[in-house]
């Protein structure tokens, strides 16, 4: 995985400068998210999406780590991610699932974390392509962020 560095620490500066942008679209629009009973956990499933990235990638930074280490600790946070994720979505499924377009947050936010856990398990037990499933984690958590965070800026005040 050390060939990853340059793709993690593009990853890290991503999620961090979205997190950012994450919080002042919030804090923008913070009257209209909390009118609304399901935003403010769609709020923190963007950032739930973007904290995974952030966490995933950070780890992918640390040197000198055992693949084992790494594995577990990119596992982890997918299962962690995964039941956050579950959990946002079970909470706000009356509230949300007028909206035509649930099913695709759905999956948005359903997919990346187990890509985490299987690119983790893959580099715990040192099998070739462990960072692709990573790769695609963080690509799709990327989407997930963006979809919310676009709702929580622009389709709020529609």
């Amino acid at each position: 995985m050390e060939s990853w560095g340059n793709f993690f620490a593009a990853e890290v500066g991503a999620a961090a400068t979205l997190t950012g942008l994450l919080f002042v679209a919030i804090s923008i629009n913070l009257t209209r998210v909390l009118q609304l009973p399901y935003l403010p956990l769609r709020a923190l499933e963007a950032l739930a999406a973007l904290m995974s990235v952030l966490f995933v990638s950070t780890i992918g930074l640390i040197p000198h780590q055992p693949a084992e280490a790494m594995g577990a600790e990119i596992t982890l946070t997918g299962v962690v991610t995964w039941t956050f994720q579950i959990w946002a979505l079970v909470t706000t499924h009356k509230a949300a699932r007028e909206n035509p377009r649930y099913w695709l947050r759905v999956l948005l936010n359903l997919i990346p974390a187990p890509t985490y856990i299987i690119g983790g398990a893959f580099i715990a037990g040192r099998i070739t392509g462990g960072g692709l499933w990573i790769a695609a984690g963080i690509l799709l958590s990327f989407s997930a962020a963006v979809l919310s965070s676009w709702v929580l800026l622009i389709e709020i005040n529609r």
